[in-house]
């Protein structure tokens, strides 16, 4: 008997359980809002490729101000990269030039 009675108990809580997540489920999961679109969305243009370490290299004033572009956050991607690494190993060769004499 008391089997029975626990069975109907989670039964009716299941019902009431699903039942409330129905009804509640627009308040809690919003729809999502589709927009009507009058034109087709221009097309993003596509981002030039970074320029090579040689590049920098042979622009060492060029690199600098990309390499303080990208501390200040306002150049990202692999540009600052191969313009740092440029810039450091010029700067490396020239003080190990200073060290040798040169």
């Amino acid at each position: 008997m008391t089997q029975g009675k626990t069975l109907i108990i989670v039964l009716i809580a299941l019902i009431v359980g699903f039942g409330t997540g129905l009804v509640l489920r627009p308040v809690i999961i919003p729809a999502p809002q589709t927009a009507a679109v009058a034109s087709p969305p221009l097309a993003a243009p596509a981002p030039a490729e970074a320029r090579s370490t040689q590049y920098f290299a042979a622009h060492l004033d060029e690199g600098r101000r990309i390499v303080a572009d990208c501390a200040q956050g306002t150049v990202r991607g692999n540009e600052c990269a191969n313009a740092e690494q440029a810039v450091t190993e010029a700067d490396g060769r020239d003080r190990f030039k200073r060290f040798l004499g040169k």
